[in-house]
């Protein structure tokens, strides 16, 4: 019973965390008006909180060791609910982006301690269902995110979304302080701090130019290009602490092993570059190309999430019962099946039941991907949970945010490429008889109207090479977990 109630509580805890991110995507819209801002203002509310997290991920292995998976826990979750409660009482754009700032950074230690602890619970024959439990959380957060937003917004409000994490983080608190038993070894361990400040420089640098760039014309901005110039240079500085040091910050010997490189190259090409666009993209399908409501949207996203969460314990038992490795070579053949095949049909005219059936393929494929592949990296990072962990999720923000600005760009740019296409193919007289028409029977709104028209259907049409390029990048993934069926020994 312990050690259910145990379960529940850090699963609970990194559900919570992962919940609020996709929560908050659905209400940034709706905080123009309250913020008095602009949509690029207010998607700092984003920006900052993933730079936050991804922050925090470059010092909690020593935190760990220092103070031990607890009392971290606890202190994350606390942060976490705090931060929500600034949140939802905010009435600036800066007030806001400053609570996000701290509930990202509390995000990063709730996910690494409690994978690490739920890894604890669990001898190593058990394992694959132990992360099967966590990512049926994790997952699963996505999937009923948008739904959850959507549906507290539109019948509440959108401080509502932050305000319900609090009573969610004092259960968590309370009971994680009453049952939770800590098994980290704690004592003295160093902190590359020159490295630490040259890594986060890059991290800043690079998250900020990822998720800016497409507002700012990418390298036709003298902005975007300082950015790449401080990151360029901060990852070289970071390059030579790590060579210099006797401390580095990652356990580089680790990659020695073929299991733990190969994990982590496909952990940061098909959850990072594919996944996370297919996890941007699919909300956006439902809502601007569809046209459905936020709660209608999230449904859809539901019935291709639900799957995540269903088939992550599946695979976590199989994974236990004969290896990650089958597990994942059928989630990539899944995987890319359906996102060639399957994805590359979905447009305007595809009815809404449809779509959400050839989704569901594709969340089969992830649910069997996230148990296996942690399992397979933790395994083989020889006893070290933290450093794997933390080198996975780190990995996990920053292809996350390359597959998010790949995206944003491939949308742009295959719907001027559609615009351009059809006008060239339009007879200019037909064309322009018709909109002079238009323009005689309701005015200059008739005009705006037949634009609006064309540029939704170049964006219709463009989701078609969006989704191929997502499906090129989960390619690219598989065929790194297809290495993993040669035995020969790999050293890099």
């Amino acid at each position: 019973m312990k050690l259910a109630f145990s379960i529940l509580v850090v699963v609970l805890g990194a559900f919570m965390a992962v919940l609020d991110t996709t929560v908050v995507d659905i209400i940034v819209p709706r905080l123009k008006g309250p913020l008095s801002t602009d949509m690029y203002g207010v998607q700092w509310v984003i920006t900052a909180y993933m730079i936050a997290a991804a922050v925090g991920l470059l010092i909690v292995e020593w935190l760990i060791k220092r103070y031990g998976n607890k009392i971290i826990f606890l202190i994350s979750v606390t942060l976490f609910s705090f931060a929500s409660f600034l949140c939802g009482i905010s009435n600036s754009l800066e007030f806001i982006i400053f609570s996000r700032v701290i509930q990202g950074f509390a995000e990063a230690l709730i996910m690494v301690t409690a994978q690490a602890m739920l890894f604890s619970f669990f001898p190593p024959q058990k394992r694959g269902i132990a992360m099967g439990i966590f990512a049926l959380g994790v997952a699963f957060a996505p999937a009923i995110g948008p739904t959850l937003g959507g549906y507290l917004t539109e019948w509440f409000s959108w401080r509502v979304v932050f305000f319900i994490n609090v009573p969610i983080g004092v259960f968590l608190v309370v009971f994680g302080y009453l049952i939770l038993e800590d098994k980290s070894q704690k004592g003295y361990y160093p902190l590359n701090i020159v490295s630490v400040f040259f890594l986060t420089i890059f991290t800043v640098s690079l998250l900020i130019l990822l998720s800016k760039g497409q507002e700012y014309g990418w390298f036709n901005s003298s902005f975007i290009v300082y950015l790449a110039f401080v990151a360029f240079f901060a990852l070289l500085a970071f390059v030579v602490s790590e060579v210099v040091s006797e401390n580095s910050l990652f356990d580089y010997s680790l990659f020695k092993n073929r299991y733990y490189f190969i994990g982590i190259t496909v952990y940061f090409i098909l959850l990072g570059f594919s996944m996370y666009q297919y996890f941007y993209l699919i909300p956006l399908y439902y809502e601007h190309i569809k046209g459905l409501s936020s709660i209608q949207t999230g449904l859809g996203v539901l019935g291709f999430g639900i799957w995540i969460g269903v088939f992550s314990i599946i695979a976590g038992v199989l994974s236990d019962k004969f290896s990650p490795i089958p597990v994942l070579i059928v989630a990539a053949l899944v995987y890319i099946a359906s996102g060639i095949f399957l994805f590359p049909t979905l447009n305007y005219y595809t009815p809404f039941y449809e779509a959400v059936l050839k989704t569901m393929p594709l969340g089969v494929a992830m649910g069997l991907f996230f148990a296996p592949i942690t399992v397979l990296v933790m395994n083989n990072s020889n006893g070290k949970i933290e450093q794997g962990v933390m080198t996975m999720d780190y990995v996990r923000f920053i292809g996350g945010s390359f597959g998010t600005a790949i995206a944003t760009n491939n949308l742009v740019y295959y719907s001027n490429k559609e615009f351009d296409s059809m006008v060239t193919f339009q007879s200019y007289h037909i064309t322009s008889d018709f909109v002079i028409g238009l323009k005689r029977l309701f005015g200059e709104p008739g005009v705006e109207i037949f634009r609006r028209l064309e540029e939704f259907m170049s964006a219709n049409y463009a989701f078609k090479y969006v989704w191929l390029d997502a499906a090129f990048w989960g390619v690219l993934g598989g065929l790194f977990v297809f290495l993993l069926l040669i035995k020969r020994r790999i050293y890099v």
